[in-house]
């Protein structure tokens, strides 16, 4: 596939936090691609960088952001040069939007819903409330919200019709990409799954593309197309979902897999020993290291980035 035809391309993207103990180093080179109509799931433990990742992507940096570089490249054009008002304006919520964690507790409870979806369409694409209210009522529409929530509070919604609404908020301007955070970390397994029909449903429908930030392996698996693995700040696998799922390549991927119960047969799940690294304080070479039961002498070396039919893995015993 052509560079052309890549909707997203990050290189070499970083985002490091300033504290008092020092850098927190939360997203450190990474590197990934995705094409359209495409859904690429980030797995990884918490605490590994996967939220400040897609901070980062977004521009939606904290007091305390201190390095803040790369190259981010949305249908080809580095949005990583953009000034501040332009990303602004025609990138953040425009062309990508979010679906925030704990998305059920942001929306504002004093604004009725309908009013809070219509927002990103009158400020992004400057049409009148009549027109941004057409928009809410189609994008209810879409995720499955009666008509009639439009004049509705958010404490009068359940959790899952206002997850679907945060979910119409972020397709309000029709973004050609939405970036989901977590989203179905706070509801039921019922609702979880029909979060995922909605979900599955808008990518054949409209076509969107979507980066799912997930630790939740089994409910991710329904909607991935790629996958890309997180640890310690930085991409350790990039894989096709039907591949990684039945085989994947990086000691910490399989491991990651070993500790999701199965329906079937009797093996019990696994645990990863110890714990990740601290993001301030990170160790040389593989970041995975003390804790892989495949360690050998180069681990004490940074990995390279190595490809394999097709699939990335930045492991030694692939080199």
């Amino acid at each position: 596939m052509s560079q052309n035809n890549k909707l997203l391309r990050i290189e070499g993207l970083v985002l490091y936090f300033n504290t008092t103990h020092g850098p927190v180093q939360a997203v450190d080179g990474v590197n990934f691609e995705l094409e359209s109509n495409r859904a690429v799931v980030v797995l990884g433990e918490s605490g590994c960088g996967k939220s400040s990742l897609a901070k980062a992507i977004l521009r939606l940096l904290p007091r305390n952001a201190g390095t803040y570089s790369g190259h981010i490249y949305l249908e080809g054009q580095d949005i990583m040069a953009l000034g501040e008002e332009e990303f602004r304006q025609n990138v953040r919520w425009a062309a990508i939007s979010m679906v925030p964690q704990a998305a059920m507790n942001a929306l504002n409870p004093v604004i009725r819903v309908g009013e809070q979806v219509a927002e990103p369409a009158i400020v992004h694409l400057g049409v009148g409330k009549d027109e941004a209210y057409s928009l809410v009522k189609k994008m209810f529409q879409h995720v499955g919200v009666p008509e009639d929530f439009i004049s509705r509070y958010p404490f009068e919604l359940s959790g899952g019709m206002r997850q679907r609404v945060a979910i119409a908020m972020a397709l309000v301007t029709s973004p050609n990409l939405i970036i989901l955070d977590e989203p179905t970390s706070a509801l039921d397994v019922l609702t979880q799954a029909n979060i995922f029909n909605v979900l599955k449903r808008l990518k054949k429908e409209l076509g969107v593309s979507f980066i799912l930030i997930t630790h939740d392996i089994a409910t991710s698996s329904e909607l991935a197309d790629d996958v890309a693995v997180m640890y310690a700040g930085q991409i350790v696998e990039v894989s096709d979902a039907h591949r990684f799922f039945a085989k994947p390549l990086h000691p910490y991927s399989q491991k990651l897999m070993a500790s999701v119960p199965r329906l079937h047969g009797d093996k019990e799940p696994e645990f990863i020993t110890g714990r990740p690294p601290s993001l301030i304080d990170l160790p040389k070479g593989c970041r995975f290291a003390d804790r892989c039961p495949a360690r050998f002498e180069k681990c004490v070396e940074d990995p390279p980035v190595i490809e394999k039919d097709g699939r990335k893995v930045k492991c030694w015993l692939y080199a």
